[in-house]
């Protein structure tokens, strides 16, 4: 009892500055503290947005479709340059015996306008391929491994298209 009444007066000496600056640093600390707690679960709440934002279902499907939809892009126009080729080919052919410049007039412009078209086509094809592969380097495409593809797909979609088109 001695002991508690000493501890009371040499508070008392010190005066009531002393407790104020103690209850201070104690509000200042709890603030620290609760500041400190709520931007770590801001964080996390963060963390919970984006990774339903860019891993949800919702998400997962929109870029699983994306994939198909350029893949059967990517394949068409594989399809429209075979096809450019083989016009460009059998052309060829039925004037392989004469120098282009006495071949008949319209002939030489459709073939200027394939060489043209595929030539579009082939950029064309060359920017979504690398668009594509590039969507397809990220991490999270879990749907282009085998066993883990969406229910009614049969096959899984291309890791990588070809290298690009260039003639």
């Amino acid at each position: 009892m001695k002991q508690t009444r000493q501890s009371y007066e040499k508070a008392a000496e010190r005066g009531p500055m002393a407790i104020a600056v103690k209850v201070i640093l104690v509000v200042f600390a709890l603030g620290i503290f609760v500041s400190v707690i709520g931007y770590g679960l801001g964080w996390f709440g963060e963390v919970a947005r984006v990774t339903q934002k860019e891993f949800g279902p919702r998400a997962m499907l929109e870029k699983y479709e994306w994939f198909k939809d350029a893949a059967a892009q990517l394949d068409k126009k594989q399809a429209d340059i075979t096809v450019y080729d083989g016009r460009m080919t059998a052309m060829n052919e039925t004037y392989k015996d004469l120098a282009r410049q006495k071949w008949p007039r319209e002939d030489r412009e459709q073939y200027n306008v394939w060489s043209s078209e595929v030539a579009g086509v082939k950029a064309n094809y060359n920017s979504l391929a690398a668009e594509y592969n590039a969507q397809m380097a990220k991490f999270n495409w879990r749907f282009a491994n085998v066993g883990e593809l969406p229910k009614g797909a049969d096959k899984p979609l291309p890791r990588e298209f070809k290298s690009y088109t260039t003639q």
